[in-house]
């Protein structure tokens, strides 16, 4: 069985080092990005949403246009009854039969004003509808044109970093086949804990290269020695010294 190479802890600072600088590198082509992938799905979102609006209003708009339809025919049916009636009540007999049918004549002359109030307030709320509708395509319009210049911007971004990050996410992952797994696991944690990805900093003027504390003489003579792994006091960053930080090249 073949026996499982040791890694020393300076070969294991070094994996970690290349693996900061390449990482540093991806982080700069992210800042290249800045907030644009996050705007143009933010744009996209909001561009589905105005077109859910806008659909549910036409949705709206023809229900009441068949609502007014169907008042229209209500006038019809009034209006035809109407006529029925009064050609009845030329040939009443007698006094009930006149005044019943001038009470249905009555029931249907309320029906047709009703119908026409109900036209009219349908048609007032359709103009006001067209409102919305207008405002909704307006909407999407000027989304849809801010999407545009937005994606056009991070296409060329893309398209001018691509070559360069498809090169460095290998490196990325050759370099973490190579890194200690536990070390690989605080590496990961401390970078999440910091905005500007660094969990990896070389001793600078006396100083922890993150968070800038004081390292004090002794800890930095062990530092040099590279025989177990050092973290700053104050940040929790691993620190190395700036003779490893400088030898390790990212290609």
């Amino acid at each position: 069985m073949a026996a499982v190479k040791e890694f020393s802890i300076e070969e294991k600072l070094s994996a970690l080092v290349l693996l900061q600088k390449i990482d540093s590198k991806l982080d700069e082509i992210q800042i290249l990005k800045g907030e644009l992938p996050m705007e143009v799905k933010d744009l996209e979102d909001e561009i589905e949403g105005l077109h859910a609006r806008q659909t549910r209003v036409e949705e709206e708009i023809n229900g009441i246009q068949e609502f007014i339809e169907q008042k229209k025919n209500g006038i019809k049916e009034a209006e035809a009854l109407i006529k029925k009636y009064e050609k009845q009540s030329e040939n009443v007999k007698n006094n009930r039969e006149f005044e019943a049918i001038n009470k249905e004549i009555e029931m249907q002359t309320l029906e047709v004003k009703l119908c026409e109030k109900h036209i009219k307030d349908a048609t007032e709320e359709i103009a006001e509808k067209a409102k919305q509708l207008d405002l909704a395509k307006k909407a999407v319009g000027a989304k849809e044109a801010n999407l545009s210049a937005k994606k056009g911007e991070l296409e060329k971004i893309i398209g001018e970093t691509e070559k360069e990050e498809k090169h460095y996410n290998k490196e990325a992952e050759t370099a973490r086949k190579h890194a200690d797994e536990r070390l690989l696991m605080s590496y990961d944690r401390i970078r999440k804990s910091y905005r500007n990805g660094l969990a990896v900093v070389a001793v600078e003027r006396d100083s922890c290269g993150g968070c800038f504390h004081a390292i004090p003489p002794q800890k930095q003579s062990e530092i040099k020695l590279r025989k177990k792994i050092m973290v700053c006091e104050n940040c929790g960053r691993i620190l190395v010294d700036t003779d490893l930080n400088d030898s390790v090249v990212v290609k």
